[in-house]
């Protein structure tokens, strides 16, 4: 299988990592609009890093990635940049007759008049749009393929073949323990998908009303997360799983809730209320004259990289799908998680653990569909394949998952 790479920021460069010690790769191609992050990622895999090269490329120019893509005899696009480039790599995969993954799906735009109420433009609506084009392409979008989404769709496409006869209700849950030394404010993840996510309409679905919003940050609650992380608040944050998993497994009801922290989002309260969570670029006056600038990009700009902060993190991150219903006739609850620690992912990667994480999933799915375990065509979300195959790859990578069996209901906050 011969990869084209794009983008070569934290996840991408902990993608080269783990891809570089699996056979399946014939070739990846690493490109970044700074060719240096390209160069640095595929420098830093020494001896194991003669199937990879760097090339220098712009995500929003389709005519330039489809060149790339035939230059270098690529299979498979693989998308690592945030969420504004998918649309422009998507349409240059389908246009060029490869196949692609992305981690993060097309953009939202919320209901004009009611926000808080109604789905406007929901994430993916865009590239479900093309799935037909790319079904008569013979050729596989796989849309949402990293741990959330990804491998919390994994989980629960599982629960729903082996777990359960009937599924009341899917809910994703992440939580972490994750500090930074010498930092009072420090995102272990893109701070521009994190405002993104958190401050636009969560929404949820129910099988009677379909799909709905609600205001952010809604419907707090307490869950335990295993790993030795404990208890962690979660509220609502919009998120590809509940778009994803109800087109193709049954259930009552579907959620994604973060545990952000109280601090988190005061900041994200606070960033909101300012504007600058806006991505519209503004004019700012300076000595070099006006300037236009997207305030979120300022943000990012000001914090620090999310892929250089492992030595100074500590703690361990928790991906997982929590799902009740019924199995035999009688009641059952399962959170089924993926745990990693800082430090072993450090030790073994050079990555930090929520980049790691993020990274292995795709890579596991690449190697599935060089190996044909994974096949399809059109825009499938990762709950359209089997999930045996993923799960058995993820132990062989050396980061089991687990089931904890009988969950507590999680407790609202305010309880």
């Amino acid at each position: 299988m011969r990869v084209l790479l794009v983008g070569a920021g934290g996840v991408g460069t902990a993608i080269t990592r783990i891809a570089a010690r699996r056979p399946f790769l014939e070739h990846m191609v690493v490109a970044d609009h700074d060719p240096a992050r390209a160069e640095s990622a595929v420098a830093a895999l020494g001896e194991h890093g003669g199937r990879f090269c760097a090339v220098r490329l712009d995500a929003s120019n389709p005519a330039g990635v489809r060149a790339a893509l035939a230059e270098h005899r690529c299979d498979v696009l693989l998308n690592a940049t945030d969420p504004r480039f998918v649309l422009p790599l998507f349409d240059a995969a389908l246009a060029r007759g490869t196949h692609y993954l992305d981690m993060a799906m097309s953009l939202s735009r919320p209901h004009p008049t009611r926000p808080y109420e109604e789905c406007g433009v929901k994430l993916g609506d865009d590239q479900f749009a093309r799935a037909a084009e790319w079904e008569a392409a013979g050729r596989l979008a796989l849309v949402g393929m990293g741990v959330e989404p990804g491998l919390s769709d994994v989980f629960a496409r599982y629960a729903a073949d082996v777990l359960f006869d009937t599924i009341e209700e899917i809910g994703v849950r992440d939580g972490a323990n994750l500090v930074v030394d010498g930092y009072d404010f420090a995102p272990s993840f893109s701070i521009w998908t994190t405002i993104e996510e958190c401050l636009n309409p969560p929404v949820v679905y129910e099988a009677d009303r379909g799909w709905f919003t609600t205001a952010p940050f809604s419907e707090p609650e307490v869950f335990d997360f295993p790993g030795g992380i404990g208890p962690v608040e979660c509220v609502n944050v919009e998120h590809e799983e509940v778009l994803l998993v109800p087109r193709w497994l049954k259930a009552g009801r579907v959620t994604f809730k973060y545990g952000l922290g109280e601090e988190f989002i005061a900041v994200l309260r606070t960033l909101h209320k300012l504007g600058l969570d806006r991505t519209a670029p503004v004019t700012v006056h300076g000595g070099a004259g006006p300037v236009a600038v997207s305030p979120r990009d300022v943000v990012a700009a000001c914090l620090p990289d999310p892929a250089g902060l492992g030595e100074r993190m500590h703690g361990r991150t928790c991906a997982g799908t929590w799902v009740r219903g019924t199995k035999d006739g009688r009641p059952r609850e399962v959170y089924l998680h993926h745990v990693v620690d800082n430090q072993w992912s450090m030790r073994e990667y050079g990555s930090q653990a929520v980049v790691w994480q993020t990274a292995v999933n795709p890579v596991i799915a690449l190697e599935l569909l060089a190996s044909g375990a994974w096949h399809g065509s059109g825009v499938l979300g990762p709950e359209a394949l089997p999930p045996r195959p993923f799960l058995d790859l993820l132990t062989e990578y050396g980061s089991p998952w687990g089931l904890r069996e009988d969950t507590p209901v999680p407790k609202r906050a305010a309880d």
